[in-house]
């Protein structure tokens, strides 16, 4: 494993009351490890986590977001098998280039985590964007990639569906809590957001500079893997909420269709963010989808 940590200074334990100097060595400096870092083919620094143990999974976020997307939901997982994530290049705690930036080129970065994490092999579930780059490691990377999720995702291209101009132009709106409550009504149903305080973490990197925002809309806008997709050997599940309209439902049949053998589940009533809204009918789903081919 060739991850370079970084030490962090964490102060010093509160002494008791009552200690004497032969127990300093129970009040050590505490030293916190940062999270590790892979290189990618050009230099970028790829920040990613590892929890869990069991087979290795890899959770793919949605464009513009980090490794907080899966955040509580990975805990799911974590019991029986050892998930990674990662931030996108221009989000977290990776390098933030500004250069274009593609689907491919995601996948990529993903392969060079696995390579740095000491994976020879994964299962998949990516999610929008994640769900686009997922598709290129099947594709591209097959030794590499066990079962596979494709979540609330687009083949992209010219048979891709896109959302529509009305929703366009709700996210586009200048008041940008107008824009932030709009993306939140594409992410949630109403009866969600009524009891959910937040924090939300599916509605994008905070830090993310606005360069990075365009490479990454360029990203998902430029994905078109329509022909490749019959190419696609793993084990396969498409998934996705029948009220998504920010990437709309009739994508998910377009996906099975193309790929051999894909099984197909609609969860009622979810939106874009069903992992996360209705994560205990989506959760087990995809468990047991990955745990059948075990």
């Amino acid at each position: 494993m060739t991850a370079r940590y970084q030490a962090v200074w964490a102060g010093r334990r509160p002494r008791p009351a009552g200690y004497h100097r032969a127990h300093d060595s129970l009040f050590e400096p505490e030293v916190q490890l940062a999270v590790p870092y892979a290189k990618a083919a050009d230099g970028v620094r790829i920040a990613y986590q590892v929890s869990g143990a069991g087979d290795p999974l890899i959770l793919l976020a949605g464009q513009a977001n980090n490794h907080h997307w899966w955040d509580g939901i990975r805990d799911d997982f974590d019991a029986t098998r050892r998930t990674v994530t990662l931030d996108w290049r221009g989000t977290g705690d990776s390098d933030r280039p500004d250069t274009p930036y593609s689907t491919t080129g995601f996948a990529d970065d993903v392969i060079a985590v696995l390579d740095d994490a000491g994976i020879a092999r994964a299962d998949v579930y990516g999610t929008s964007m994640g769900g686009r780059v997922a598709q290129w490691l099947a594709v591209r990377h097959p030794d590499r990639v066990g079962a596979l999720v494709l979540g609330c995702t687009s083949p992209g291209g010219a048979h891709g569906l896109e959302r529509s101009e009305d929703v366009k132009r709700s996210l586009a709106q200048r008041d940008p809590a107008a824009a932030r409550q709009a993306l939140l009504e594409l992410m949630y149903t109403p009866a969600w957001l009524a009891t959910e305080p937040g924090p939300f973490n599916t509605l994008g990197d905070p830090a993310m500079p606005p360069y990075a925002q365009r490479w990454h809309r360029v990203a998902s806008a430029q994905h078109d893997a329509w022909d490749a997709l019959p190419h696609i050997r793993s084990r396969t599940l498409v998934v996705h909420g029948t009220d998504d309209i920010f990437n709309p439902t009739a994508n998910a049949p377009l996906i099975a269709d193309r790929i051999p053998g894909a099984l197909l589940h609609l969860i009622p009533g979810a939106r874009h963010a069903y992992f996360d809204e209705f994560r205990s009918v989506a959760t087990p789903l995809v468990l047991n989808f990955l745990n059948a081919g075990s």
